[in-house]
């Protein structure tokens, strides 16, 4: 049995919690869990065979951890751990169940938000996949992932590397998104075009709480399903999860009822939870309501439906832009991430990026844009060059489903574009010009648009991520070009059923007056049926047209939208003359923000540029992480920049960055026993940014340890975290002996498995649920 025949069960049972066993037979907090497989071979091979007796068609190797940097200290190599790992479970599945190679996160935030590069990642994820193969695993399981890009390196590893099945599950909270921000639309989108064989959820919450996600995944998706939610939520205290067997497999039978096809546990389950489970939904059918397609593009927390007329920023583009080209020359990036922040502001929906410039590398200029643009907004990209080495380099670091530009009806062309569209499941522009250049009349350019089309979809690129580019020409060379332009596009959206696009501002080059041209032949487009405008969304004439035609085509309902544009607030774009310290922070514009910096020192104090302008610019994007209209990666980049502000004003006035201006310090720690440092960086990384000296002790810190800092530091508030249940005593204890030993010392608490009423039981001074809630902690004590 494969996975591919194991699809042809009504309902496939995969395996419940292996994590949560272990803990109920040996004291997980002083041994090391990528290397159980080692040391206690038997327990989880007993665990694993319980699963198979239980009905589980699918059992996860013991390999969650197995990765480079877990590790990295133990003298083990993932291969010999995976190995291991992989010979358990077959002796547990005895013949009986599928082993599936499991794959978990890094444990580390991929670039821009931490540190880890996306090829690093990709290495790492391609390592234990090729050991997974080699070991005798039937398929891989990526999940408990929150971060979509770490979801493309790993998924791009195994497809690249092995030829084994994948699914492809992530980890959403109560809102609805991931850690990361990502919605279960930017996951679909993603996962699904890069061709994973399912698709699903697991861990963070229980039954209840995924139910909507994963209801809306059936609607997107048409992989098939897997949910494996945790049993409830775990009480703090003590350690309980809140739903029994009973409850769990009564609401499991919801999920089987929506199309779910592969049904499992997470945290807190047992085997009785799995052979409830396949009692309660054996009879169900599995069978999912039809899927509507959707043409979307995509970055990791964004999405963008072609379902009404788009922009496309053309602003990053050298093409007569001399600053632009200078930029390039002189590898100023910065000035690039400018010109995205402020095309983002204006309203663009994708941002084209082209850096085809004579003399310099296009390779390492185009990744290097990208990763600059990706840095300081979430809009989808689009890929601009006509080199395929260029355009696969940038589609392998895009963070979600971009759009590449472009094709052309030339062999050379489609034999080598098309591919990598298939392979990275981009969209794509099709340009209406072949090996006899560009037809003047409407018909021809239509026909090359079909021969593009059925091109595409042969090699299985959907007709609906095809973007037709019937070109805009000069109507100084040609008086017939507006309109032959615009037959053509009709002929296209009347034939082939496909979107349309259209660099706009080529109609009136050569011509004076060119926005007044520009803005008139956009109107015309936009009638004929143009979906994707690439045009300059600072110029308010042209995205004033974009807008109002929505409203006059029936888009913008009772013209919300079109109205929230009219205030003066909302209307005016940012320019480079007007960009703030402020302004700079919230966008993450680190280089900008920290030349203005320097000029705001040289005209007053370093304080003043502080409370009057980094403080409010830190509180605005704390504000907006809280209401959700930013996310993580977003609030790490804007406090990374503000960081970086910071520490030029403390070299500008000579004062060590470990004692801060006024003696902010705050100590942090994740607890003894934990291992888990990603909640805690991350509040580093924000009180840093806020000027407080931040002095970390790492994780698995012993509560005596903990004090001693105190002591030494004379620091006035320690923030400790905690991500299992099973290391919450070691935060009571460190609360505890802080109180006795230093007791004029406050305390802030947080983690997955930490709530405010465990917080307050425990005696801790404060409560954060995320790391703004930290940094407000650390208002309150020093009273700013």
């Amino acid at each position: 049995m494969d996975f591919n025949k194991l699809l042809l069960k009504n309902h496939i049972y995969t395996d419940g919690a292996m994590g949560t066993e272990i803990e109920k037979r040996i004291d997980t907090s002083c041994a090391d869990s990528s290397t159980l497989v080692f040391t206690h071979p038997e327990i989880i091979e007993e665990i694993s065979s319980s699963y198979v007796d239980a009905g589980s068609d699918i059992i996860y190797a013991s390999t969650f951890s197995a990765n480079p940097f877990k590790l990295q200290n133990t003298g083990k190599t993932v291969e010999e751990t995976v190995e291991a790992a992989v010979a358990i479970a077959k002796r547990a599945s005895k013949g009986k169940a599928l082993v599936a190679l499991d794959i978990g996160p890094l444990g580390k935030l991929l670039e821009p938000a931490g540190e880890l590069e996306f090829d690093k990642a990709y290495e790492c994820f391609a390592e234990i996949a090729k050991a997974g193969e080699k070991a005798g695993c039937e398929l891989a399981v990526i999940e408990t992932v929150t971060d979509l890009y770490e979801m493309k390196a790993a998924l791009l590893a195994v497809k690249e590397n092995t030829a084994l099945p994948v699914i492809c599950s992530m980890s959403f909270e109560e809102s609805g998104r991931t850690f990361t921000g990502c919605s279960a639309s930017e996951a679909v989108a993603l996962i699904e075009s890069l061709g994973a064989d399912a698709i699903g959820v697991n861990c963070s919450t229980g039954p209840e709480e995924l139910y909507p996600i994963v209801k809306e995944i059936i609607s997107l998706t048409t992989l098939p399903v897997s949910v494996k939610p945790n049993a409830g939520l775990p009480d703090p205290v003590s350690g309980a999860y809140g739903l029994d067997a009973e409850a769990f497999s009564s609401l499991m039978e919801r999920f089987a009822a929506l199309g779910v096809k592969l049904l499992g546990g997470c945290c807190g389950t047992t085997p009785e939870y799995i052979r409830k489970t396949v009692e309660k939904t054996a009879n169900i059918s599995a069978s999912k309501p039809e899927v509507t397609p959707r043409c979307v593009v995509t970055s990791d927390t964004k999405t963008v439906e072609i379902n009404e007329a788009k922009i496309i920023g053309e602003r990053i583009n050298p093409t007569g832009k001399k600053l632009f080209r200078e930029a390039l020359i002189n590898n100023d990036f910065g000035y690039i991430a400018q010109r995205a922040a402020e095309q983002a502001q204006a309203g663009a929906d994708i941002l084209d990026i082209n850096v085809g410039v004579p003399d310099v590398d296009e390779k390492t200029a185009m990744l290097k844009a990208v990763r600059a643009v990706q840095s300081v907004c979430d809009l989808p990209l689009q890929i601009d060059s006509s080199d395929p080495a260029v355009i696969e380099a940038a589609l392998r670091i895009c963070k979600g489903k971009p759009i590449v530009n472009s094709v052309n009806g030339k062999e050379e062309s489609l034999s080598s574009v098309l591919p990598l569209v298939k392979k990275y499941g981009a969209s794509v522009v099709a340009l209406t010009l072949d090996e006899n250049g560009i037809p003047e009349s409407a018909d021809e350019r239509c026909a090359i648009a079909e021969k593009i089309v059925n091109r595409a979809e042969s090699v299985g690129i959907s007709r609906k991520d095809i973007f037709v580019d019937c070109l805009t020409m000069t109507c100084a060379a040609d008086k017939n070009a507006a309109s032959v332009t615009l037959e053509a596009l009709k002929k296209v959206k009347e034939k082939l059923g496909v979107k349309t696009v259209l660099g706009v501002s080529n109609i009136s080059f050569g011509l004076p007056e060119r926005e007044c041209l520009n803005r008139t032949f956009l109107a015309a487009a936009l009638n004929a049926g143009l979906d994707l405008a690439i045009i300059n969304p600072n110029v308010t004439s042209m995205i004033d047209t974009v807008r109002a035609h929505r409203v006059l085509s029936g888009t913008d309902e009772g013209a919300l939208r079109y109205i929230s544009t009219r205030s003066d607030s909302n209307a005016v774009s940012v320019q480079k003359n007007e960009t703030t310290l402020k302004y700079a922070v919230v966008s993450g514009l680190k280089d900008e923000a920290v030349r203005i910096t320097k000029v705001l020192l040289e005209m007053c104090d370093a304080m003043d540029v502080v409370n009057q302008h980094l403080i409010p610019a830190l509180d605005e994007v704390g504000d907006k992480f809280e209401k959700g209209s930013i996310f993580l990666p977003q609030l790490m980049i804007s406090a990374d920049t503000a960081s970086a502000c910071f520490s030029f004003i403390r070299e500008k006035i000579a004062c060590a960055s470990d004692s801060a201006d006024d003696g902010k310090k705050v100590v942090v720690a994740t607890v003894k026993g934990d291992v888990h440092d990603i909640g805690k960086n991350i509040v580093k990384v924000l009180l840093e940014s806020y000027g407080y000296c931040v002095i970390d002790l790492g994780k698995d810190v012993p509560p005596e340890a903990v004090v001693e800092a105190v002591r030494k530091s004379g620091a006035r508030l320690v923030g400790l975290s905690a991500l299992m249940t099973t290391t919450l005593p070691a935060m009571e204890e460190t609360v505890a002996m802080l109180k006795r030993e230093v007791p004029d010392v406050s305390t802030v608490v947080g983690g997955a498995v930490v709530n405010e009423d465990y917080a307050n039981r425990i005696g801790a001074t404060y409560y954060a649920k995320d790391a703004k809630d930290s940094v407000d902690a650390a208002k309150k004590v020093y009273k700013q």
